[in-house]
């Protein structure tokens, strides 16, 4: 509950999720772009680039901090208005256990219907954007009320 208190912290999430975005265009960009020998044309085939099973554990794992914060700081903010720590604990295991149960059919999909992982994107790049936007005003209100409070 007192992660809201922190100052700056939407701000360095929303930072720390663009960073993730950023990464995720780049490989959603590159996905098919990766050249295959040349066809008979004489054009090269794109195929998708092999992953391997670190470089995908590091995605999701970064990618599931970055998001997590957010959750966090919305689980907090709802258990800030109930009576009990119990509403923070369950909403957090309860997050952690559909992320984690609902990443396998996500899996699938993507690999079905490629143009929702760029919907996704825009998704995450908007949420990081309006992280920074929330971010940044809530430490210029902090500053301007500190600058105030020392006149």
């Amino acid at each position: 509950m007192h992660l809201l208190a922190i100052i700056g912290l939407t701000l360095a999430g929303g930072i720390l999720l663009l960073w993730v975005a950023w990464k995720m265009y780049r490989e959603l960009r590159d996905a098919y772009l990766v050249a295959a020998p040349a066809g008979a044309d004489g054009q090269s085939v794109p195929r998708r680039r092999p992953k391997s099973a670190v470089q995908a554990m590091a995605t999701i794992v970064l990618a599931d901090l970055s998001m997590s914060l957010d959750n966090v700081i919305a689980v907090a903010g709802v258990a800030r208005t109930q009576s009990g720590p119990w509403v923070l604990v369950v909403g957090l295991v309860l997050s952690v256990a559909l992320m984690g149960v609902a990443s396998t059919y996500i899996a699938r999909l993507l690999e079905r219907l490629f143009w929702i992982s760029w919907v996704g994107l825009g998704i995450v790049t908007f949420i990081a954007l309006r992280m920074i936007w929330d971010g940044s005003t809530q430490i210029l209100h902090h500053s301007a009320a500190l600058s105030l409070g020392s006149s």
